[in-house]
């Protein structure tokens, strides 16, 4: 006989990891498919910065996560937003909107590392690694779906089949859902940086034709930046020596921290939007970049992801005696979808807008940023979407103590 599970989710990732821990508290049962090994993390929680709304901050602490950090989180109090080029500039401070931080900035593997402590302590999950998803097909009221570990095939059934396995994902292939691509030709370079200014809780984005730079304030009085430059120059870039590297950030960013003085090991992501056409299928649904991989401007990929996650975990507190049901993928479909459309928006049309160096868009974008800086409607809608509370927002992003 299979085993069999009420829901089992496809990654171990960002959003599958913390799928699984707000799943906990349902008392469904819950299958997690990983592709590292117990004691190694999946490639995706390396050196990069990731920024967290002040509404994941929330969950993530609510969630028993944030806690576990072995290393202190960058605060961001304040954000400021220049575009190469334009006059004008856009000045957020979280104390105008009655708030200590906007959000923090924590260390990918950092990260990784708390929630898979998290996850040890989750006495109900049954994890299945290193294993590797293979296909799947519809069962009755269930997905038989095959999986690959070490000794061999096996057949696993679930009531649903949750896709949390990232931008290229083979469960949503296998799904037969559609996606659409835009490549914006630009690849982004992370790494650490030392400044002789050290973080004073701002975090910068700047614009440029080729991509944003943006220094984020870390918990160790480095900044971890992320430079954009055109696809074609990328891998001239990467190999740039230390010194090469910090002076093209410099003169991408500016002097707004000082000189650069010191840069860590850099990685390189090309950047596409990825927008899968379903987010649900029967018995089946999709989460996080799986459903949707956006420009990183902004920084909204995760802080969505996650809002995705808690939206499926609460519709199936409420009616755990079928987490596949049909309708409640339907409900899950239509809570999902103005947050999802509104971030998919704003993040696209930013990372357009500000890319291109037409002439006569300059003017306008400029006094859009003064119009940003300075009408205050805009900057509560500027500041609400900085913080995570865009649409239908679940109830752990309200309040850490829920």
């Amino acid at each position: 006989m299979p085993a069999r599970h009420d829901i089992l989710i496809i990654g171990g990732g960002l959003v599958g990891a913390s799928l699984a821990i707000a799943l906990e508290r349902t008392g469904v049962d819950v299958g997690l498919v990983e592709a590292a090994p117990p004691g190694a993390l999946p490639a995706v929680f390396d050196e990069r910065n990731l920024s967290f709304a002040d509404a994941t901050v929330n969950a993530l602490t609510a969630l028993g996560v944030l806690q576990k950090l072995r290393t202190p989180a960058g605060e961001i109090r304040r954000i400021h937003v220049s575009c190469a080029g334009d006059f004008g500039r856009v000045l957020l401070d979280a104390r105008d909107y009655g708030r200590e931080t906007f959000g923090r900035v924590v260390v990918a593997r950092d990260f990784g590392e708390a929630l898979a402590e998290r996850l040890d302590e989750l006495p109900r999950l049954t994890r299945y690694r290193p294993a590797r998803f293979l296909g799947c097909e519809e069962a009755g009221e269930a997905r038989a779906v095959r999986l690959a570990d070490e000794d061999g095939e096996r057949i696993v059934e679930a009531r649903l089949l949750v896709a949390a396995d990232g931008t290229r994902s083979a469960v949503r292939g296998a799904l037969g859902i559609d996606a659409d691509v835009h490549d914006y030709a630009q690849t982004l370079l992370v790494a650490r940086v030392r400044a002789t200014r050290a973080p004073d809780g701002t975090a910068y984005e700047r614009f440029t034709a080729y991509g944003p730079t943006a220094l984020l304030p870390r918990g160790d009085r480095h900044y971890g930046v992320v430079h954009g430059v055109a696809r074609a120059e990328a891998e001239t870039a990467l190999a740039l020596d230390e010194a090469g590297f910090l002076d093209r950030v410099q003169r991408a960013f500016g002097w707004r921290a000082g000189r650069m003085l010191a840069a860590g090991a850099r990685s390189a992501y090309p950047v596409r939007q990825v927008v899968a056409r379903s987010t649900t299928a029967a018995r089946a649904v999709l989460v996080g970049n799986a459903a949707q991989t956006l420009h990183p401007v902004g920084a909204q990929g995760f802080n969505l992801g996650l809002r995705d996650a808690l939206v499926l975990a609460e519709l199936i507190a409420q009616r755990p005696e079928d987490p596949g049901a049909e309708a409640l993928l339907r409900a899950y479909a239509a809570r999902r979808h103005e947050d999802r459309e509104r971030t998919l928006a704003f993040s696209d049309g930013l990372a357009r807008i500000t890319a291109n160096d037409a002439p006569l868009l300059r003017p306008l974008r400029s006094l859009g940023l003064l119009a940003a800086d300075r009408v205050p409607s805009l900057q509560s809608l500027l500041a609400g979407g900085a913080m995570g509370y865009r649409g239908d927002v679940p109830a752990l992003c309200r309040n850490a103590r829920a």
